[in-house]
């Protein structure tokens, strides 16, 4: 795209930048960006480039830069501009300058190379931990000495990717870096790939098949079988996630792949797959759910019925791929696990997944040596379903249904499952299988006439489907999926005079907190205008409509206007335990904790009142993992009027305290919320617990985890806590975000006080 002198020069503008070979390079440059990327996006490059100008480092980085971004940022996003930019500044201020240019002439290769910014992003964070990890001090002299092999990496880096997948790569590195830290010509020769230990290692994580090599046959495969002409390919790297292995994908941006593929190969049964036609398993597979699977509701599906269904329909879709592309049979009898079918205990262990492992492969494989009859029948229902009319999504997954319901035992309840030989790793995670009903605030979604207290039937009958929560397990250090479910309603309303004679007995108190909350009130005030009923007379609206009422015209009625306070932007949500140890009566206290409790509430619901913060107050309770009830009393878009207090002076404690699920279900509402700050305030009295619970410390470290989630979506948690032996497992918890009330006595005091000081 020619580019007329007068853009030019305001382009050359916004570069500042006084370089005298940019004159003749710059207008290629620019013709070249504007074509790529968008008006924001040249922005972006120009002021990256002006970054990189200011750290002294001469000409060449700066062209570099404004040469290869624009590919870059069009096949990454433009986000990546300013994160480069960003990463040569933080280069520029260690002793590995020199290593800038390197660093940004590899940039390209590595993007054509990794194909998404997920491992570009860890390519770049590998580099910048090699920098550091290999730059060093010298003891006496105060002086740092660079990275001695940094430069003859980066040089050798469109080698080493053409090569190593990313994990190769990063276990190339590390090996590096660990044993020639402290060797700077040593280290020079690994890096360089001169010393014989570098090519050794360099040939150990040689392996596979690169989606990098294969990516320009996987687009045709995709196009020419599946007329998939834009297939947008996210390539992920196997060796950089901690938590669980990542599992292929497909969503709006894109097909989510392995970085490499090794070869299949089954030495007992003497089958070798190569890692080409891994890919086109995967492809294949992802394809057919893309033409034939379609999205159904999660919400009335247990744990175990979402698992069946979710193999019935991936069965369904390679049915359907085989019957229309023959040869794909082969390869799929070949990657999908062949179990035993004696090998899984009943009676000790649960044989949920290796009951549907054995269904999905004597579906793919008529000669299968299965006698289960069960799964026979089961298969014998599938081929009869699949011959009909009736052969959707959801026709699949009420057959998986009615295989559940007959095959389910007691045993697969238990925690200890049986999983070899039943995990199909060519499979996606099927997200794309699933949708959910939209929720909206807590008072929309209930009938807000429902006064009288109802039968636990009668909620689960009139209530919402359960939602379903993950739990953490320490011991595998994984989640454990779908774990809980939790049903959440709106909590029976009583008379709000009890919460009324609640503040009357402590009328001091609240007098003495009045006067602190007229200090932290917003002193700062907004108009809102345009009000049919408000505080004052909206002059300029009121002559307008007089005028519009003497022409004749219809007047505008909202002549008047009121004020707010602005300056606080803060949610609360209030999390009660109402678990049955809060009926108890305190040493020395004529008063239940749950009595004391309602106290506290009512006068902290009544200063945030008073505030004009957003609160939100529920209560939870829990009677082993497939019941945790979660009760609203309070939304954030209530005022504290007498249907909030009448719920409060209802509220009735019983069961256990599983507070993970809990709070993960608070900070779904949570999050959701626009304010600046958000915070969850969470009153209990003692530890998590559930009686399907046998290791103590197992719900104590799911809540842990579940204040860590939090953390990372910006809500602040805090406890406050009513058990005197709290110290054995709050800080565990809650790190130093926790008080321990020992005098329960004192908590309506307390709670109120407790919040202004985290607000204020």
């Amino acid at each position: 795209m020619a580019l007329s002198q007068d853009e030019l020069n305001e382009l050359r503008e916004m570069l500042t930048c006084g370089f005298e070979q940019l004159d003749t390079a710059f207008e290629g440059c620019m013709e070249d960006a504007v074509v790529r990327l968008s008006p924001e996006g040249v922005k972006h490059l120009l002021e990256g480039a002006s970054l990189i100008c200011m750290i002294g480092r001469g000409y060449d980085p700066v062209h570099v830069f404004l040469e290869k971004m624009p590919t870059i940022a069009q096949r990454l996003g433009e986000e990546v501009i300013e994160e480069i930019a960003q990463s040569v500044w933080k280069m520029s201020r260690t002793p590995n300058g020199k290593g800038i240019l390197g660093f940004l002439q590899t940039l390209a290769e590595a993007a054509r190379r990794l194909g998404s910014k997920e491992l570009f992003d860890q390519y770049v964070e590998l580099v910048f931990e090699m920098m550091e990890n290999t730059t060093r001090s010298t003891h006496g002299f105060h002086q740092t000495i660079p990275s001695p092999g940094l430069e003859n990496m980066l040089n050798n880096v469109p080698y080493l990717l053409s090569q190593l997948s990313m994990e190769g790569l990063k276990n190339w590195v590390d090996y590096g870096v660990k044993h020639y830290v402290t060797h700077p010509e040593r280290q020079k020769d690994y890096f360089s790939l001169q010393s014989a230990d570098s090519k050794a290692i360099l040939q150990r994580e040689r392996h596979g098949t690169l989606f990098a090599d294969v990516e320009r046959k996987m687009g045709m495969y995709m196009k020419g079988l599946w007329s998939e002409h834009h297939a947008q390919f996210v390539p992920y790297s196997l060796g950089y996630d901690e938590m669980r292995k990542p599992m292929p994908y497909f969503d709006q941006l894109g097909l989510r792949v392995p970085d490499v593929y090794d070869d299949y190969e089954h030495h007992s049964i003497g089958i070798r797959v190569k890692g080409t036609d891994r890919y086109r398993a995967l492809l294949a597979h992802m394809a057919a759910h893309r033409r034939w699977t379609s999205a159904i509701f999660a919400d009335n599906f247990s744990p175990f019925q979402r698992v069946a269904a979710e193999i019935f329909e991936d069965t369904r879709v390679e049915y359907l791929t085989m019957q229309e592309y023959p040869g794909l049979r082969h390869i799929y009898q070949a990657l999908h696990p062949k179990p035993i079918e004696d090998d899984c205990n009943p009676k000790v262990e649960s044989c949920i997944r290796h009951r549907l492992a054995m269904f999905s492969y004597a579906v793919l494989d008529p000669d299968h040596p299965y006698e289960n009859p069960d799964v026979l029948e089961y298969v014998d229902r599938f081929h009869e379903l699949m011959k009909s009319d009736k052969n959707s999504t959801q026709d699949v997954a009420n057959l998986a249904i009615s295989f559940i319901a007959r095959t389910r035992r007691q045993e697969d309840q238990s925690a200890n499952i049986y999983f070899a030989d039943t995990e199909v790793d060519y499979r996606d995670d099927n997200r794309h299988m699933w949708k959910y009903h939209e929720l909206g605030d807590e008072e929309e979604m209930y009938e807000e006439n429902k006064r009288e207290a109802q039968s636990k039937e009668e909620e689960e009958q009139q209530g919402l489907p359960p939602r379903h929560y993950p739990e953490w397990d320490y011991q595998s250090k994984s989640y454990r999926p779908d774990w809980v479910s939790l049903y959440e309603g709106l909590h029976p309303s009583g008379p709000a005079s009890v919460v009324d004679g609640l503040l009357s007995k402590h009328a001091a108190l609240a007098k003495r907190l009045k006067q602190i909350l007229d200090m932290l009130k917003p002193q700062n005030y907004v108009r809102i205008r345009y009000q049919e009923e408000g505080t004052e007379l909206d002059l300029d609206v009121a002559i307008r409509s007089l005028i519009d009422f003497k022409a004749g015209a219809q007047p505008d009625p909202r002549i008047n206007m009121s004020h707010r306070h602005d300056g606080r932007d803060i949610s609360v949500m209030l999390l009660l335990d109402l678990s049955q140890s809060i009926n108890d009566i305190p040493k020395g206290s004529s008063q239940t904790i749950l009595e004391i409790s309602q106290e506290a509430v009512s006068l902290l619901g009544w200063a945030v009142d008073k505030l004009g913060d957003e609160l939100a107050i529920a209560g939870f309770s829990s009677n082993t993992r497939h019941e945790v009830r979660y009760q609203h009393i309070k939304g954030y878009s209530e005022n504290w009027n007498d249907d909030v207090k009448g719920r409060l002076g209802a509220v009735e404690a019983g069961y256990s305290t599983r507070m993970g699920a809990a709070m993960r279900h608070a900070a779904n509402t949570l999050a959701q919320r626009k304010s600046d700050k958000k915070l969850m305030l969470i009153l209990t009295d003692g530890e998590p617990s559930d009686i399907d619970v046998d290791d103590e410390q197992h719900l104590i470290e799911d809540t842990r985890k579940a204040v860590q989630e939090l953390d990372r979506d910006g809500i602040y948690t805090y406890c406050i806590n009513l058990d005197k032996k709290a110290d054995d497992y709050i800080g565990t918890i809650f790190g130093n975000q926790y008080t321990v009330i020992d005098n329960v006595e004192r908590l309506p005091e307390k709670l109120p006080q407790l919040f202004m000081a985290l607000t204020k």
